[in-house]
């Protein structure tokens, strides 16, 4: 079976992932270690780009270039004349720069596609505990392209252990994000960034005093039904096909908010956590993603970068309305 992971190559600690790939290490990682064991110790280039004709004339394509993997010579996108390549190896210096080597256990990394996108998760010290033994584990998690199309970035990915949902909070959010573009060097903005990000470590302060207010607000059979209708943006104006769908997902999560992992414990049965929580074990767990049996990572996409990840941001700010009523 194929899969979109840098050709199978990636590492993790601890518990396995759940695409069940990669290769386990029986130690945490050091920045090196990792970057060998995902397979990102590759560097990139920026080549010129140029068109061919009938008769094979090369003709350059001013102000642009294709970013090309040195290793595969896999061309990976097309960027400007501005764009700056940050290295993988620099991604992983800047991460160590931020939180202070050491600091840090590199639990999981590796790159998707041909090696356009890559991503470290790293787990940070102390946890959450939201009642008695709910606990969350507080990660970093960062992700560069390095085709173009994003910046590199850092943010909170806090993970409940019971289920293993990752609690996506408002992944836009600058004050719970650091963000670096691909222009000018990337040495030369650690220290801001390290300034930006200790005022974003607030964040798992904030994080540890709203999911507290998530757990004492108790929910009604009507107020379950709002809040699941609010994260899928049920309303009046929508096509009945539609709706058939956006209700059979409703189903899921009132029984996920009944029944799902963790949801039934004395301290968190009904109350608005459970509500929050049965929205990132659908995503995370449950929901239909295309082609997943062919490409497992296809899960991971969806759960951390595309519509699983606004779904789930969209549902911890909704929950946080819901905790101030």
């Amino acid at each position: 079976m194929a899969h979109n992971i840098n050709e199978n190559k990636m590492f993790y600690y601890g518990e396995k992932p759940w695409h069940g790939i990669g290769t386990e290490l029986d130690h945490p990682a050091t920045a090196q270690e990792a970057i060998v064991a995902a397979g990102l110790d590759y560097e990139i280039e920026k080549r010129s780009v140029y068109t061919v004709d009938e008769a094979e004339n090369k003709r350059i394509v001013p102000k642009f270039f294709a970013t090309v993997r040195q290793d595969t010579k896999e061309p990976l996108g097309i960027v400007g004349r501005k764009y700056s390549v940050i290295q993988n190896k620099e991604a992983f210096d800047f991460f160590d720069a931020l939180v202070g080597e050491g600091q840090a256990i590199y639990h999981t990394a590796g790159a998707l596609g041909k090696g356009e996108q890559i991503w470290l998760l790293a787990k940070l010290p102390q946890n959450t505990i939201v009642f008695r033994d709910d606990v969350v584990e507080k990660y970093l998690c960062l992700t560069n392209t390095h085709n173009g199309r994003s910046p590199l970035k850092v943010y909170f990915t806090p993970i409940r252990v019971v289920c293993q949902n990752t609690l996506n909070c408002s992944l836009k959010n600058t004050e719970s994000s650091v963000s670096i573009r691909h222009s000018g060097n990337i040495r030369m903005r650690v220290g801001e960034a390290r300034r930006v990000l200790g005022l974003a470590l607030d964040f798992y302060s904030g994080f540890d005093e709203l999911v507290q207010g998530f757990v004492r607000k108790p929910l009604g059979a009507s107020q379950v039904e709002s809040y699941f209708d609010r994260v899928l943006g049920v309303d009046s104006t929508i096509q009945e096909e539609e709706s058939t769908r956006l209700k059979k997902k409703k189903v899921n999560l009132v029984e996920l908010f009944e029944k799902g992992a963790g949801n039934d414990r004395p301290g968190i049965r009904g109350t608005l956590w459970a509500a929050y929580n049965a929205v990132t074990e659908y995503v995370d767990h449950i929901s239909t993603i295309r082609n997943v049996k062919k490409d497992p990572t296809n899960r991971l996409k969806n759960i951390w970068f595309e519509n699983g990840a606004n779904v789930k941001s969209r549902a911890f700010d909704e929950a946080v309305l819901v905790s101030k009523i």
